[in-house]
């Protein structure tokens, strides 16, 4: 399921506006246009999404495979490449699916109730890829993840997971405190999903898995949910 939801929010992406790919959406200011109706009609909307109306109740859904930007969607599924794939194997497709849709969702509702008043457009998988990391920190913390750190040079380091990912988190919630309403990362959406992705992962298989030998990979900073 990992390799399917990457498969699909590339698809979608090329299909829609946000690549200027697809010639049935013009070019210029007919293009942008198009991809601020296609922001609003399947991203969270907070100040529309307590109304009640059905349509606004599944944004957090759908926006989990709406992406902003050709740098949003690779970092994404960059994450999602790395950390997905370990994770699927211990929980089982079925679980896992079920896991990142349902975290992906609470974690843009979460966001939307601290910014009820916000009328941007949110898009995005990362609430649902920080749920997966916070999954994978608990089940694999001793994992070894290949970072590129700018103070030395994006030479590549490998640290255990329960060093990198909790300080990954810490810039979250960094930033968090910073970030405006305005168009942006929705940092928050990430915190919420992390905590999410552990809390579940904590409760449904207890003691984390004894130290195992795992394959590295590259853990850049990723794209985050995103505010067109």
């Amino acid at each position: 399921m990992t390799y399917s939801l990457i498969a699909l929010c590339c698809l979608l992406f090329l299909a829609g506006p946000a690549s200027g790919l697809n010639p049935a959406y013009g070019a210029g200011d007919d293009l942008l246009a198009a991809q601020r109706a296609y922001f609003r009609r399947w991203g969270v909307i907070p100040a529309e999404l307590f109304e009640g109306s059905a349509g606004s109740a599944l944004t957090p859904a759908t926006a989990l495979f709406v992406h902003g930007s050709w740098v949003h969607l690779l970092g994404n599924m960059l994450f999602l490449y790395v950390f997905g794939a370990m994770t699927e194997e211990r929980m089982g497709r079925v679980q896992f699916t079920l896991f990142y849709v349902g975290c992906g969702y609470l974690a843009l509702l979460g966001y939307a109730v601290a910014n009820a008043d916000s009328g941007q457009s949110l898009v995005g998988a990362s609430g649902a890829i920080s749920a997966v990391v916070g999954a994978f920190l608990y089940l694999f913390p001793r994992a070894r993840v290949t970072s590129l750190l700018p103070f030395l040079f994006f030479l590549p380091v490998r640290f255990p997971a329960w060093i990198v990912l909790p300080f990954w988190a810490a810039l979250q919630w960094l930033a968090a405190g910073r970030a405006s309403d305005g168009p942006g990362v929705a940092y928050l959406a990430h915190l919420v999903g992390f905590g999410l992705g552990f809390g579940y992962a904590s409760v449904r298989y207890g003691r984390p898995a004894s130290p195992t030998r795992v394959k590295a990979a590259p853990a850049p900073a990723p794209e985050g949910e995103n505010q067109p």
